[in-house]
């Protein structure tokens, strides 16, 4: 006896996974959480961190608690600040500056 193989039309199928591809694929996200992540370090560690204001400015203390546009700095021996993250044009922790002033000096 022959037995005739027949092959199904996969147009449609192949149609509706094409169309389900399409409405799955989402945008990369616009936030890496690389600052929160860097923000928490800095916190669990009581780091001294001194940040630089967009005019020079420069204040030292530690972070106690962040959000989405204010930090909190404490200070010692100065009132605590809560300062807005679009006026700070960097900051750094203090240790690290320290150091590496005095390796550019002993380099000399």
């Amino acid at each position: 006896m022959n037995r005739k193989l027949f092959r199904p039309n996969f147009s449609e199928i192949k149609e509706k996974m094409h169309k389900e591809s399409q409405k799955k694929k989402l945008h990369p996200q616009s936030e890496t959480f690389a600052e929160n992540y860097y923000y928490l370090k800095q916190m669990n560690k009581k780091t001294p961190m001194a940040i630089v204001f967009q005019d020079g400015q420069v204040l030292e203390g530690y972070i106690e608690w962040y959000d989405k546009n204010c930090i909190k700095l404490n200070r010692e021996d100065a009132p605590n600040l809560l300062v807005y993250k679009n006026s700070i044009k960097y900051l750094y922790k203090l240790n690290e500056s320290k150091e590496g002033k005095q390796t550019t000096k002993s380099k000399k």
